[in-house]
This record gives C-alpha cells, sequence and structure tokens, in this order.
C-alpha cells in the first residue's frame, strides 16, 4: 500500500523522469513524464489501463456477435469477505458463470453438450461515492454457439432476461453463494440472518478501513464510525432501474445494456465503461473549508448528489478499493476461457490456430492491427490526444531521448524556457 502511494505521487512528475520528443520537422520539443502503473486509484493510469482494456477485448476476444452486459452486486458482508479473500471471489464468480451460462443454454433450447457460451467479467472494487464495493461486470455473450457435425458452431441469439427470470437467477446465486460459503466455514446462519463467521477475515491492519468503506462510514479521525457526510441537492427519485433488476437477500442482478453484432463502437465504449478508473478527478473538487467533495456519477435515490471528506479519511478512501498484489480484475469463461479449445473458432484472434503467415497484401486482423498499435496511437484512438503529430505544423513527432539522471532532468526543463509540453 505505501508503495502504491508513493509512485502514485511520482507518476506524471517531470522531476522523476520523461521521454524527450521532438518534431522532424519545425524541431519543436515536448516533454513526456513517465506514469505510475499501479492498479488502485491513479486516474491518469487507470484512464490508459481502460482505453487498452477495452481495445484489447473488442479487437481479440469479443466475436461480432450480441453481447449483454450482467451486472452482479453482493450484501456487505460479502463486499467485506470478497475483498480480503479475493481467492473465494475466484470461487464465487465461477458459480455466477455457470449459472447464468446454464439459463442461456436451456433458454436456447440446448444442454451443455452441444451449446457452450462465454463471457469477460471485469470486477470492480469501487463505487460511486468512492467506497468499497466489489461487484462483477459481465460481458456475456447474448446467447450460446452450437457444435455442428462438422465442427465448425453456430451462433443462436438467446433473448434477454425478464424481471421474473431475473429474481430467480438472484436467488438461485444468492443460493448457491450461500451453501459454497458455508460448505467452506465462512458463513454462518441462524432463523433470520446469516453472518461471516468469526474467523473468515485475517486480521490485517486494513481490515478497519475495508469495513469503513464498504458501510459509507468515516474511518480515521474524531469522527470515525460516523456516517460519511453528503450532500443532498436533488428531490428523491424512483429506483432507475425500475422492473428491470433482479433483487434478494441483498444481492442484485442486471442485464438491461446490450450491443447488437455491428454495434463494434458501442460495444468498446460499454468495455471502457466497464473497465474505468476509480477515480474521475473532474468530479473532485474542495470545499472552502479544505475538505474533499466528490460528485457522483449518478445520484442516488434520496437525492445525495457528493459526498464529503476530510482530507486524511479521503485517503482513507483511496486505499480501500487497491487490490492486492497478484489478484487478477479480469476473468475469462466458458469458450473466452484460455484453455477452451472453442476460443480459437470463435475470437477475432483466432489463437489456438498457430502461428500462420499472412500474406503480404492480405489485410490485417484487429487483432494484428492492435498488436502494432503503440500506446501514443491507442491514446489517440479513445481520447483523440494525439502525441505524434505536431501541434504546431502537422510533422512527426519522434522519441530522441529517455531522460532519468536526476543531474540531467534538472538541466533539460530550464532549457526550454517555458516551450513545449508536458504529457503522460
Amino acid at each position: 500500500m505505501q508503495r502504491e502511494f508513493e509512485e502514485f505521487l511520482q507518476c506524471g512528475r517531470l522531476e522523476h523522469g520523461f521521454l524527450r520528443v521532438r518534431c522532424e520537422s519545425c524541431h519543436a520539443e515536448h516533454l513526456v513524464a513517465f506514469s505510475c502503473k499501479r492498479r488502485g486509484f491513479c486516474p491518469s493510469c487507470g484512464a490508459r489501463r481502460m482505453a487498452e482494456s477495452a481495445a484489447l477485448l473488442v479487437d481479440e476476444v469479443l466475436p461480432e456477435q450480441p453481447m449483454r452486459q450482467w451486472v452482479l452486486s453482493f450484501p456487505f458482508q460479502l463486499r467485506f469477505l470478497f475483498a480480503s479473500r479475493p481467492e473465494i471471489m475466484g470461487w464465487v464468480l465461477g458459480i455466477v458463470y455457470r449459472v447464468i451460462a446454464t439459463h442461456l443454454v436451456k433458454k436456447a433450447g440446448h444442454t451443455h453438450q452441444v451449446a457452450k457460451t462465454g463471457a469477460v467479467t471485469l470486477i470492480q472494487r469501487f463505487g460511486s461515492a468512492l467506497n468499497l464495493n466489489v461487484h462483477f461486470h459481465m460481458l456475456f455473450l447474448d446467447g450460446v454457439y452450437v457444435e455442428q457435425s462438422h465442427g465448425s458452431a453456430r451462433f443462436r441469439w438467446v433473448k434477454a432476461p425478464t424481471s421474473p427470470e431475473l429474481t430467480q437467477l438472484t436467488h438461485t446465486i444468492a443460493h448457491r453463494v450461500g451453501r459454497y460459503l458455508e460448505r467452506q466455514g465462512l458463513l454462518e446462519r441462524d432463523v433470520e440472518n446469516s453472518y461471516l463467521a468469526s474467523d473468515a477475515v485475517d486480521d490485517d491492519p486494513m481490515t478497519p478501513l475495508l469495513g469503513h468503506s464498504i458501510t459509507y462510514r468515516i474511518a480515521v479521525g474524531s469522527q470515525a464510525g460516523r456516517k460519511v457526510f453528503t450532500l443532498q441537492t436533488l428531490p428523491t427519485s424512483g429506483d432507475p432501474f425500475g422492473d428491470g433488476i433482479g433483487k434478494v437477500a441483498g444481492s442484485s442482478l442486471h442485464a438491461g445494456v446490450a450491443a447488437v453484432a455491428d454495434e463494434r463502437k458501442k460495444l468498446e465504449r460499454l468495455c471502457r465503461y466497464i473497465s474505468r478508473p476509480a477515480v474521475s478527478e473532474k468530479r473532485l473538487s474542495l470545499t472552502r473549508g479544505g475538505n474533499v467533495r466528490y460528485q457522483l456519477k449518478t445520484p442516488y435515490r434520496d437525492g445525495t448528489t457528493h459526498v464529503i471528506f476530510e482530507p486524511l479519511d479521503f485517503i482513507a478512501r483511496l486505499a480501500a478499493p487497491v487490490p492486492k498484489p497478484r489478484v487478477n480484475l479480469t476473468r475469462f469463461h466458458g469458450v473466452f476461457a484460455p484453455n477452451s479449445r472453442h476460443r480459437a473458432l470463435v475470437t477475432p484472434a483466432k489463437r489456438g490456430r498457430g502461428n500462420k503467415v499472412r500474406v503480404a497484401d492480405e489485410p490485417a486482423t484487429p487483432a494484428q492491427r492492435r498488436a502494432s498499435m503503440t500506446w501514443a496511437q491507442r491514446l489517440k484512438r479513445v481520447f483523440n490526444i494525439d502525441i505524434e503529430t505536431c501541434s504546431g505544423c502537422g510533422g512527426a513527432m519522434k522519441v530522441i531521448a529517455c531522460i532519468e539522471d536526476p543531474i540531467v532532468i534538472k538541466q533539460i526543463p530550464g532549457s526550454f524556457a517555458g516551450g513545449g509540453g508536458i504529457l503522460r
């Protein structure tokens, strides 16, 4: 955690190193600062990862078939367990996938022996109020692949789930997850309620921060334990999802967003949405008293539009959603799984068929085009920011040096006398 904050404070700062780029035509120069590349709360690196993840999914993984987003959230106690024990979260995700996949296969009128589906799951650890909220964004095929006798597969579309189906699926998921956690000794039940077992979570310095963040409470300072201060600037409203959501015992399942086969731009926007960074700088501001004000992306039903944090508690909020090292937040299931024999057949990358040599005049596949994309080209693709083209004359920009020596770093910015620009 300490390294997360230390490297964030160096991210995008010229005194810690940069690339020096020069226009080959007019010789104008710019500095491109190094980034921290952390996964926690850095908005800049999070935006870059969002762009790369979305491009990879659209170009290499997701076929030109209908896709649907399924969003599953959990009660507070399970959010706490999954944040503390990511290996348990992985097993639960497997249960969730099997429930939804079985629903799709049965609705298509087939069995698992002849019909296969697939999903890519982005595990988000944050909510819109900078709270710790472990939940699943699952991009499912909106149907199944049916195996043919000659070895190919034909896609069969499945209708969107109805409200009763969502409720039944949520009930099945909650029941099977609860049963699994009981078998693992992590969940205890009485007549009316269920509780995490006393030894379900290891005693860790981060434990109090996780618990307070999940329950929207202040974690540190004289107000610790109280509810986070909120601003309610709008009248109360109804549930934005209406009947299009299943709710059972604190879990909720929504599947109202889909992209048809030829909507690749919409699909890429959806991929960027589910892989977005935890913190939006645009929604951050300071109050007159020096506290941190964060605007919600979507107002709550009670009219809440902002949350207010004292500076130290804001730092605690940033720390809570940081994932543990070596925990993969992107998971592939079904026909998209790395070991699936169907992956090479259905994905744009066609991986698994060997290294086929491409004829010189044969057009490149989307995966091949993406493989040759530089970071600068990805920046232009998503944000329309072009650092490879000179803003003055339109010439090509070229990296001429990588500067890391502190002595050299101190000399170069001063020599520009305000000229050039700074990017990261």
